[in-house]
């Protein structure tokens, strides 16, 4: 069930700043209900699917946080004394189905016992919003998860609407980079396009196996974001790439590295071509890889291995990691009882 901290979700809508008729809470929280909806008020236990908006102002312009209607989707959360902060239940438990709740708390009074923990893009002085639409009511938890299978299954297709949809953009953008570029990489089924470099020998890979290779990662503007060969990078070991469904010879990497390096055979050098929609998607990952990020990679096989053999190869490591550790723990043993003797 996905949790809500109504304490960090400051949700601003610009005109209401400057509206009187906002009540006093507790806790230095302001609110007022804009009654559209009907039948009873919430009751304990209730499950309520919100749509929340965030906008944060500096005092000079609002800049939107985060917008269900635009990213997550609608949250279902229930109504729990327990969870939800005593100054806005008590708030919150006043509306009824189709209600609108807008809460607001200065700053100074919302960070009053840590002020170090105020982000950097929030202002003193400034009021900070919640505003939470009540969509709909649900009296059972059955109820309310028939409601998020329903939400799931909107966001999948939603989703699959608006990657078929980036796929087009991404292969527009690839195909003037490679105009501009002169370079003639070929397009596979999926989409990852390959340009091989210099060819390997023997059979390709394929889901029967594990490829060890070396890796260079760059956005298409060049910007590299990691490396095994790079040694600023921290790891410069050959990467261990599991094609197989067998996980316990290693994790998952994105569609477009599976892709790829089913077109290599051992030896192998070339660049791949990843399309948003086969490497993170709309998810950020780390500082540098944006949502809907194109990536391409410089890649080595150093080798192609066997199932088998790669299972063998991953117990010798399980057996050579534990005997360290024992060995660590003995070591550790024998100089904390040293320790003990010299204290006597």
């Amino acid at each position: 069930m996905q949790k809500i901290n109504f304490l960090l979700l400051f949700v601003v809508v610009s005109f209401t700043a400057c509206q009187p008729n906002f009540k006093k809470g507790e806790k230095g929280l302001e609110y007022k209900i804009i009654s559209t909806g009907s039948g009873e008020k919430l009751k304990a236990g209730d499950f309520m699917k919100m749509e929340i908006s965030q906008i944060a102002n500096n005092g000079k312009k609002d800049s939107i946080l985060n917008d269900t209607r635009q990213n997550s989707g609608a949250v279902i959360e229930q109504l729990d004394s327990n969870t939800i902060p005593p100054e806005y239940y008590k708030v919150i438990a006043q509306a009824k189905k189709g209600d609108s709740i807008v809460f607001r708390i200065l700053t100074d009074s919302m960070f009053a016992q840590n002020p170090g923990a105020m982000p950097s893009f929030f202002k003193k002085g400034c009021y900070y919003t919640t505003t939470v639409k009540l969509v709909d009511v649900f009296h059972s938890a059955a109820q309310a998860d028939s409601a998020r299978a329903a939400d799931r299954e909107i966001a999948m297709k939603k989703d699959s609407i608006e990657s078929v949809a980036m796929m087009a953009k991404d292969d527009k953008t690839l195909q003037d980079y490679f105009k501009k570029n002169n370079i003639h990489p070929t397009k596979t089924a999926l989409g990852t396009y390959v340009l091989i470099l210099q060819p390997g020998t023997g059979p390709n890979a394929d889901t029967s196996v594990v490829v060890s290779t070396n890796y260079t990662g760059r956005l298409l503007d060049g910007k590299m974001f990691d490396s095994n060969t790079d040694p600023s990078k921290g790891h410069v070991e050959p990467f261990d790439v599991n094609l197989t469904n067998d996980r316990t010879l290693g994790g998952n990497v994105i569609k477009g590295w599976k892709d790829g390096l089913q077109q290599l055979n051992k030896g192998a050098k070339a660049k791949f071509f990843i399309p948003s929609s086969l490497a993170y998607g709309k998810q950020r990952a780390g500082a540098e890889i944006t949502p809907n990020s194109i990536l391409v990679f410089d890649i080595e096989v150093v080798d192609i291995i066997s199932k088998e053999k790669a299972r063998a190869a991953t117990v010798e490591k399980m057996k050579s990691f534990k005997l360290k550790q024992k060995l660590m723990i003995d070591s550790m043993a024998k100089l904390k009882k040293a320790d003990a003797k010299g204290k006597e």
